[in-house]
């Protein structure tokens, strides 16, 4: 679990009357994923919060198509770089539909992608621009020369000595640490941004406006980062080397790289070089209001290189960008597919509700911090916060209007004369305690949200569930049905609770749309547009405005209960069952290429395979598997599984890992204690008869099919990793 309670400093609040808000466009090389889909929704939430205060939103999510990692991936499966592309944009449209984000949901306005015409004329524009100007220090900001140096194309970087391994020999390339892929030794012509120019006037500039950089602790590290000294960039790459990009103005000899290319949709988007572009959107309108939300790891490509190019243009600079942390499994690791420990979105859609999602993602991961996630974690958080909570006072409220008032809305004044019966029942007979509580709670949920504390803000939601279900309980409105002389004490408490929740129906609507909206019309509010929940401004609600004699419509379970052993098997059986599924065709019928310009593929070398050898792989599907060694600290059967033995084994980490073999047929449990074996140390952990593996244990197959451990003749340390 988060801290909560941790401060974030307050970034300046927008206008009221314009907020634009990106995420990251995501790199159009694998399908999305729940870092994509996190990032979304909160760009989504906020847009939302915005729209429902009053002011012209516009919300960007998208793609980055462009690059060498591209054009390799489309060639590795035989298709031209942009119908590839055209496929990775078709997976990542479909998913943001079935997570309720897309247009068609009220969410994105666009989904930008770097292949769009008006994108290549926005980018030739910035490139002459930026041209033409002066440097701080009255260099050219753009220049020609020739580098040489390490770089990796998924990071589309280049690594400097302490970010990438070095190699066993002189003719192995190092790897990149975040990918482990081996690295290219680029050497070629190539225009360069004077970068090392910049660093005294950004520092000048996050000092004077804290609020640009957010939160706090990832202003500093750009701020160590600057001052450290920079080095100029470079932001071209031969047409030779890579094609898939576009032409440099007036050379076309070579290609804009990624960064400059990258960036710079957050303004061709909404009209910046392309006119109409700034008629659909209005690049003047927007940009001097927008907030970018980003990974921590990409932060100094959105502030370091991206301010000093709209330094270089003359252009205003972001209003802030916002640094969020990273998901985490509930080990505290990075999540990935090599660890096998990733969240499959396909499994969260089918077994939670979208705004069940939502939020999750907003209270259980403080913004700006990691955050551990998980399916079970999200199985609690649903049952406690949501059935319980909400769901659970909106059904006792409703179902209560229904039974003891025939399904309308009561009156919630009190009579003088009816006081003594009020305050006999524990009720005060002035709602102004209940209203100033409730309007109080809506201040500080308002502030929280506008200064990025979601997890805080609805802490402070829950905080009126609470006390209103406190209220209800302590009233019992199912005695004062009993008593005549309490009905109108009865009718005010029903009323309270009511108008209680068309408050957070209205303060949530951002947060959980499919839910508010289902909540708003069994209150049997109207629909329209104006008088929607979503519409209404969170400021401007005042108590007393759920009108008496309203008809309430049918109750149901907004947040049913969820039936946790039930679906975390079910959940077992589909990750199992991903795994083990054949994987799909990269080309698809609904992918139309032209495949004649492609280099021809290699010609197949299945008939050269040695003997007893099913196929070859390639060192980098190799690295994917991690091994170590483990030493057995214990050993034992498992209850009724003749064939399974349950080991605890040190690999080094801060506490031994369970393991479970099937190999109790041919070792007695006692023998293994302190034999130092091989460990898959990354392998997704499985439930077998109720207990969870960690990893599994490396044997040789014999003839008769008796398996004998993968042991070691020489001392070596635990958490030795095998290569």
């Amino acid at each position: 679990m988060i801290d909560d309670q941790a401060q974030t400093p307050d970034p300046q609040p927008p206008t009221p009357d314009t907020f634009y808000v990106t995420t990251p466009i995501y790199y159009a090389n694998s399908a999305p994923h729940l870092g994509s889909l996190y990032t979304t929704i909160i760009a989504d939430t906020l847009a939302r919060f915005h729209k429902q205060k009053g002011s012209e939103t516009y919300f960007l999510t998208g793609t980055d198509e462009h690059g060498v990692n591209i054009e390799r991936r489309a060639i590795e499966r035989g298709l031209a770089p942009q119908a590839y592309v055209d496929d990775v944009v078709r997976q990542f449209k479909e998913s943001f539909a079935q997570f309720g984000v897309d247009t068609e949901h009220g969410g994105y306005d666009i989904f930008m992608r770097t292949t769009a015409a008006f994108h290549y004329q926005g980018v030739s524009r910035l490139w002459r621009t930026v041209r033409a100007a002066r440097t701080p220090k009255g260099n050219e900001p753009i220049y020609k020369n020739f580098y040489e140096g390490w770089f990796c194309a998924a990071c589309a970087a280049f690594k400097t000595e302490d970010e990438y391994s070095k190699p066993e020999s002189d003719e192995d390339a190092p790897r990149c640490l975040v990918h482990l892929t081996a690295l290219d030794r680029v050497a070629e012509e190539s225009y360069f941004f004077r970068l090392s120019d910049y660093a005294d006037t950004l520092i000048e500039l996050y000092e004077a406006k804290p609020s640009l950089i957010q939160p706090e602790a990832r202003r500093n590290e750009v701020l160590s980062f600057l001052r450290s000294g920079l080095q100029d960039l470079s932001i071209s790459r031969l047409v030779s080397s890579n094609s898939w990009g576009i032409p440099v103005p007036d050379d076309a000899t070579h290609t804009i790289y990624v960064w400059f290319d990258a960036l710079s949709n957050y303004i061709t988007a909404i009209g910046y070089g392309n006119e109409e572009r700034e008629t659909v959107a209005g690049f003047e309108k927007y940009w001097q209001h927008v907030t970018h939300l980003v990974g921590k790891d990409i932060l100094r490509f959105h502030t370091v290189y991206w301010h000093s190019f709209l330094l270089a243009a003359g252009l205003p600079l972001p209003e802030v960008v916002y640094a969020h942390g990273m998901l985490l499994d509930r080990d505290g690791r990075k999540m990935g597919k090599t660890l096998g420990n990733t969240i499959e979105l396909d499994i969260l859609h089918k077994h939670f509700t979208n705004d069940a999602i939502r939020y999750f993602c907003l209270r259980e991961v403080v913004f700006g911090q990691d955050g551990r996630v998980g399916y079970e974690a999200m199985i609690d958080r649903t049952n406690s916060d949501l059935a319980s909570g909400l769901g659970n006072l909106a059904a006792r409220t409703l179902t209560m209007i229904n039974r003891y008032c025939g399904g309308i809305i009561p009156n919630g004044e009190l009579k003088e004369a009816d006081y003594i019966h009020a305050r006999r029942a524990g009720v005060q007979p002035d709602a102004l305690e209940l209203a100033s509580t409730v309007e109080l709670a809506r201040d500080q949920y308002v502030q929280l949200f506008e200064s990025y504390q979601f997890s805080r803000a609805l802490e402070v939601a829950w905080s009126i569930i609470a006390r209103i279900d406190k209220f209800i309980s302590d009233a019992k409105p199912w005695e004062l049905a009993k008593d005549e002389t309490q009905r109108q004490t009865l009718n005010v408490v029903l009323y309270r609770a009511a108008e209680t929740l068309r408050w957070l129906a209205v303060l949530l609507a951002p947060v959980m749309p499919d839910a508010t909206d289902a909540l708003w019309r069994q209150l049997g509010l109207s629909m329209d547009s104006t008088t929607h929940a979503h519409r209404i401004n969170p400021r401007s609600l005042k108590w007393n405005g759920l009108t008496e004699g309203t008809k309430i419509n049918a109750s149901e379970a907004i947040f049913p209960r969820l039936d946790k052993t039930k679906i975390m098997n079910d959940i077992e059986t589909d990750i199992t069952s991903n795994q083990t599924a054949a994987p799909p065709t990269e080309t698809t019928s609904a992918i139309a290429e032209d495949k004649s310009a492609l280099p021809s593929s290699p010609a197949s070398s299945a008939d050269a395979l040695p003997e007893g050898v099913a196929s070859f792989i390639t060192i980098d599907d190799f690295i994917k598997v991690e091994m170590r060694v483990g030493q057995i600290l214990t050993a034992e059967r498992v209850p009724k599984a003749d064939k399974l033995l349950r080991f605890t084994v040190d690999v080094g980490e801060s506490e031994p890992r369970q393991i479970l073999a099937g190999i109790a047929e041919y070792y007695e449990p006692e023998t293994l204690i302190g034999r130092r074996i091989a460990v898959v140390s990354n392998l997704a952990p499985r439930k077998l008869r109720g207990f969870e593996s960690q990893g599994m244990v490396l044997a040789a197959s014999v003839e008769g099919g008796r398996p004998v451990l993968a042991t070691f003749t020489e001392d070596v340390p635990n958490g030795a990793r095998l290569k």
